[in-house]
């Protein structure tokens, strides 16, 4: 049976606030925001607001979580259009680096510094370095990459990049932000593993 059509349009309206509502989080942060602040930018009641969550704790944090669900699509879109696996691996890790570009240094300042979006953080990154040590592995298997690396070693140095990335140990030592950071260790992965 097909949802009524007010149903289908309030899931509409649902999905298209949280979209305005990451936009704003990822241009300007959070911290500073209070939910009046938010239902004047995003041009909605605060009802609506606690309609979509209880608090601007639970706001956050479930716009965290509906960023991250929506990075994660497209990123595997990207590497689904590739067949080449070093290509997929590229793919991967420039798509992650594309979907955190609009994160402002004030949103993941925020986000760093707020549990309960630093834990999502936190989760995504880990499934990101699975994710890429299973694109490692497949790109060994077909030959693409050199074979006397360890995979186990290229997923622990990745893993560990990607949580310092996530902490914000590498912009505090280099400067580079998350987008840039992931840019550059697509850069290195693939160059360090190619096969000579």
């Amino acid at each position: 049976m097909a949802a009524a059509p007010s149903t289908r349009r309030g899931a509409a309206r649902h999905s298209e606030l949280f979209d305005a509502l990451i936009d704003l989080l990822l241009a300007e942060g959070f911290a500073h925001l209070t939910l009046d602040d938010v239902a004047a930018r995003l041009r909605c009641s605060k009802r609506t607001l606690y309609a979509l969550a209880g608090s601007k704790e639970q706001l956050v944090r479930a716009a965290v979580v509906h960023f991250f669900e929506r990075a994660t699509e497209r990123v595997e879109a990207a590497v689904a259009a590739r067949t080449d696996p070093e290509a997929r691996l590229a793919a991967y890790l420039r798509a992650v680096a594309d979907e955190l570009a609009p994160a402002s240094a004030r949103f993941v300042d925020d986000m760093a510094a707020f549990p309960p979006a630093a834990e999502v953080y936190a989760r995504n990154t880990a499934a990101a370095a699975r994710r890429v040590g299973e694109l490692i592995v497949e790109a060994v298997a077909a030959g693409a990459f050199r074979r006397d690396v360890p995979v186990s070693f290229a997923a622990e140095v990745i893993t560990a990049t990607m949580v310092g990335i996530q902490q914000r140990r590498v912009a505090a030592a280099t400067g580079l932000g998350d987008a840039e950071a992931y840019e550059a260790l697509a850069a290195l992965l693939l160059h360090g593993l190619a096969r000579g």
